[in-house]
Parts: C-alpha cells; structure tokens; sequence
C-alpha cells in the first residue's frame, strides 16, 4: 500500500524462517528502514550479530534491508527510506531489533494508525494516503529519538499532526463526558484554547463540533446495535455525552436529518 515516499504491508503467512544471503544483500540492497508491527501470535527474528527474542504480539521491531529480514506470521510492516528519518543513522542502529512497546503513548498511536490505514486505505484518495504516511513517518521518529534519547528535530507541521492525533484519542477517551470540550482538551494538553482551535482549523472543522460528530457517530452505531434495541433514545445519548434528552435530539436532528427514534426505526429495517 503506497503512502508516498512510505509504503505500507500486511504479511499473512503460515510459521515460516527468513534468510537472506549476504551476497544477495550486496546485490540490491534499496537502503530501506522496515518497522514490523506483529498483529497476532509471537515472532522470532534475528540479524547479524542480534537477535529479537519471542515478543508480544503488542511490540514493534525496527530492521534494515541490508540485514536478513524478519519472519513474523502475520503482521503491518511500515517500510520507507533511511533518508527519511530525521535521526543520526548511527543513533539508529543501536534501536535495530530492539522491541517497543504498541500499547502506550505514540506506540499505542503509530499502532492503531496503521491498522486504520490497512482497513480504510481503499477509501482514502491519493493526496490523503501521502500525508497519512507522513503521519506515520513522524510518530516514528518521535518513538526512535526517545528511545535513541534524541529528540527529533521535526518541522512545527509534523509536530501538529502528532498532536491531533493525541487529541482525537484523548476525546475517543472521554466521549462519554459531558465535560469534555474545546477547554478540556487544552488544558489536558497544557495549550491554550487558541491553539486547540487552530490543531482543527487545519483539518476543516471546529474543536467542538468534531466532539460532537463523535458522539452522534457512536449513538448512530447504537441505534443500529439489535443488540440495544431495548435501551431508551435518552439513554444512548446520555451515554455519549448528551445528559439532556432536548439537547440530544435537537443536535442529532440537526446533524442527521431525522430523530434519533426515526433513525433507529430506519435502521432496524
């Protein structure tokens, strides 16, 4: 899957070993940095002189072309070129083979975005799968430069995309709140309110109306749950952060076109 100058791939494979003969290595070697994040069971890897031991599924591992390639059954691979990386290449290869953590912080982040891009990458045009790679590219060099005790010198536009990227988990978090707002993402991020809104002026919308697009997501999702039919209209909105019955309807009809009792008649059928 082609992010640009990144490219994205999902192995599936049955247990298998990967060998790459140094000749062959010499012969083509396209000087590729591959950040391996295994989807399911547990992976054995080695290189020259280091080996990745048995990891958890919830682990990434960084390797190089010019080095025998992993065998991981099933797994996202991030490949682009060394150039790309704003790290000190000898920085670098101290981190090769080296487990990471995926299940917090930008791993958790870096994780989850190339699983969303695996899933939605046939709905996603061209101009938007190049600055998703970007996307990437930059949560990985933030995950290198710490663990390479470096901070990497990114460019104050990779630094935003980071950020709303923080933001959009933080408010996945806490939909459910009525208190999440514009002023509670600021001051859970230590920015000011100015700079919320400018984070989502970049992404065409608002602070507030991008938590309210995902709140009125999750209860259309509700109502369309034959599993929920049974729970009150008011109830799913309190869930999603809508403690008043008015307030709900109103915002959800303004947004849909319908009422919530409409829509999940119309979802039913």
């Amino acid at each position: 899957m082609p992010l640009g100058v990144a490219e994205l791939l999902e192995l599936t494979c049955e247990l298998c070993r990967s060998e790459r003969a140094p000749q062959l290595v010499r012969q083509s070697n396209p000087e590729l940095y591959q950040l391996v994040c295994p989807l399911s069971g547990r992976r054995r890897a080695e290189r020259a002189h280091a080996r990745a031991g048995a990891g958890e599924p919830r682990e990434m591992v960084l390797f190089d072309s010019s080095l025998p390639p992993p065998a991981v059954p099933g797994a996202l691979v991030l490949r682009f070129p060394k150039r790309s990386l704003r790290l000190a290449p000898q920085r670098v290869t101290q981190l090769l083979a080296v487990p990471f953590p995926a299940w917090t912080g930008c791993g958790r982040l870096l994780s989850q975005l190339l699983t969303g891009i695996a899933d939605e990458y046939a709905h996603c045009s061209p101009p938007e799968l190049i600055q998703l790679g970007q996307t990437a590219l930059d949560l990985t060099t933030v995950i290198l430069g710490r663990h390479a005790y470096q901070d990497p010198e990114l460019p104050s536009e990779s630094r935003r995309r980071i950020l709303y990227l923080r933001i959009a988990t933080f408010v996945d978090r806490y939909l459910g709140d009525p208190a999440l707002s514009p002023a509670a993402i600021a001051a859970a991020h230590g920015i000011s309110l100015r700079y919320v809104q400018r984070i989502f002026q970049e992404h065409s919308t608002t602070a507030a109306a991008f938590i309210r697009e995902q709140r009125l997501a999750r209860c259309r999702r509700d109502f369309a749950d034959p599993a929920l039919r049974d729970v009150p209209v008011h109830a799913i909105g309190a869930r999603w952060g809508f403690p008043r019955a008015s307030d709900f309807n109103r915002a959800f009809k303004t947004t849909v076109g319908m009422s919530p009792g409409r829509y999940r008649e119309s979802a039913g059928r």
